[in-house]
């Protein structure tokens, strides 16, 4: 018996040291799918096999590395918060803890908000509307104590290291040539007077004075130190939302040239005693002489750390990463949609997500993280969000958008690097820190397809199914 049960052991072993010795050229790849009908599915395991002669569909080039990736996040909205407000509080906690907990969902770790009314804010509203308050005695940001900074710190629970920049959709009233909120005139949505098919995109809505300019910037130095206060650390801060976009909703219209003059003369020397840093942005449009204009301003450029870009800005950031590779680059706002949240919105986000890393893109921001279902504004548009939260039945789900995020942000983690791929227009790679390989593939055609993706010497097969995005994780490297 004794003979008998050391042979067994024996061939125990021998079949293990088999498997070991197999495995070693045969990786575990974790891989999971979404689809129109299955929104996260954790497919079988597929194995990292021993490549052959044959040509693959793509191939990774897993230590030729590009752009770091140092995040991703979403933009604390008012509207965000009073959405989430109508759920219970399990609910609200499990929807938090999804997106922020490190981990266990989106890991979003750097995010925006926005300093005063945005267009997905309650109401209209600055942090100072007494005129001609150039001392700014009566700032005050009691407004956002009922909504961002509760949203914001309930964000910092689940990640206490959650990052936070910011940026203005308008100046207090009186700073501006029009005293208002908003730059274009709408009968519908405000009460602004003019003609609303003027166009002032390239004027100067902000008041060209330098007491405006040393007012103003003192405004962002408040509301940084009053969110310190609050126990927010507020890293960087953006001069203005879209500065050529004149809008129904809070808005303010700037030159290139006087953007640099109020960076370099008063915003920069205002956020540098505090260490808080400044972003180019928000740019959208593909005009790369805009950013020039500002960039080659010998006052403004030392305060720049980084340039954010949204909507059409996506079609400059190819160039403005070629030109000035020094310079962190932000997708600073996911293009809204029409509120429907359904998949061919999830599709255009996928492809703009890897429109911005294939052109050097290190962090990117979704918009809303939460709205009620329709997802309409205080100014009547209708967006889309992450969470959709059903008013009547006080219910919630995840839209096809946070998947999309999820298939991402889940999976590459800060100070990942995108590594180098053959030409394929559905395929991205990522490197992380702790050496995981990370490839996001997806399938737009309306047939299941065997795709052949090589990494290094290596080889993986999945069958894609149609319509889908895939991730692929492959935690140990062994033989690329």
């Amino acid at each position: 018996m004794k003979l008998r049960n050391l042979s067994l052991s024996l061939l125990f072993s021998l079949i293990f040291i088999g498997c070991e010795q197999k495995r070693e050229f045969e990786e575990v790849v974790e891989w999971v799918s979404t689809t129109n009908s299955a929104q996260w599915i954790e497919n079988p395991e597929l194995l990292l096999k021993k490549s052959n002669a044959q040509t693959p569909d793509v191939e990774i080039y897993p230590t030729e590395y590009l752009q770091n990736i140092d995040g991703f996040g979403a933009c604390f909205n008012e509207l965000g918060w009073t959405s989430l407000a109508l759920l219970s509080e399990e609910d609200r906690n499990e929807i938090m803890a999804e997106l922020f907990s490190p981990g266990k969902g989106l890991n979003f770790n750097v995010s925006r908000m926005p300093v005063g009314a945005n267009d997905f804010s309650l109401n209209w509203y600055s942090y100072d509307e007494v005129k001609d308050d150039f001392s700014l005695e009566h700032f005050s940001i009691e407004n956002d104590e009922k909504t961002l900074i509760p949203f914001i710190k309930k964000a910092k629970q689940y990640n206490p290291d959650l990052k936070i920049w910011a940026s203005p959709w308008s100046p207090p009233t009186w700073m501006k040539y029009n005293n208002h909120y908003a730059c274009r005139p709408d009968e519908n949505v405000n009460d602004l007077l003019g003609d609303p098919t003027t166009d002032l995109e390239g004027t100067n809505m902000f008041i060209q004075e330098d007491k405006y300019m040393e007012a103003y910037a003192k405004y962002f130095g408040k509301f940084v130190d009053a969110y310190a206060d609050n126990g927010i650390s507020i890293y960087s801060v953006a001069p203005q939302n879209e500065f050529n976009s004149c809008q129904n909703f809070p808005s303010c219209t700037w030159t290139a040239a006087s953007l640099a003059k109020f960076i370099g003369q008063f915003l920069g020397p205002e956020m540098a005693p505090r260490n808080v840093a400044v972003m180019l942005g928000t740019m959208e449009r593909p005009n790369v002489l805009l950013l020039d204009t500002i960039l080659n301003d010998s006052f403004c450029k030392k305060y720049i750390t980084s340039i954010g870009f949204q909507w059409a800005g996506k079609d400059a950031i190819p160039a403005v990463h070629e030109k000035y590779p020094q310079f962190k680059l932000y997708q600073t706002e996911q293009e809204c949609g029409d509120g429907r949240n359904d998949w061919q919105g999830a599709v255009y986000s996928w492809n703009l997500m890897k429109h911005y890393f294939s052109n050097g893109c290190n962090i990117y921001n979704y918009w809303n993280i939460s709205l009620e279902k329709g997802g309409i504004s205080r100014w009547g548009w209708a967006q889309n969000s992450l969470v959709v939260v059903d008013p009547e039945t006080k219910e919630y789900e995840f839209s096809y958008e946070f998947y999309v995020m999820k298939h991402y942000s889940h999976y590459i983690l800060p100070n990942a690097k995108r590594v180098k791929t053959s030409e394929n227009k559905d395929v991205l790679a990522f490197k992380n820190a702790d050496g995981s390989l990370v490839i996001i593939a997806g399938n737009f055609t309306n047939e299941d397809k065997t795709v052949k993706i090589k990494v290094g010497n290596q080889l993986i097969e999945p069958q894609i199914k149609a319509n889908s995005f895939n991730t692929f994780k492959i935690s140990v490297q062994t033989n690329l």
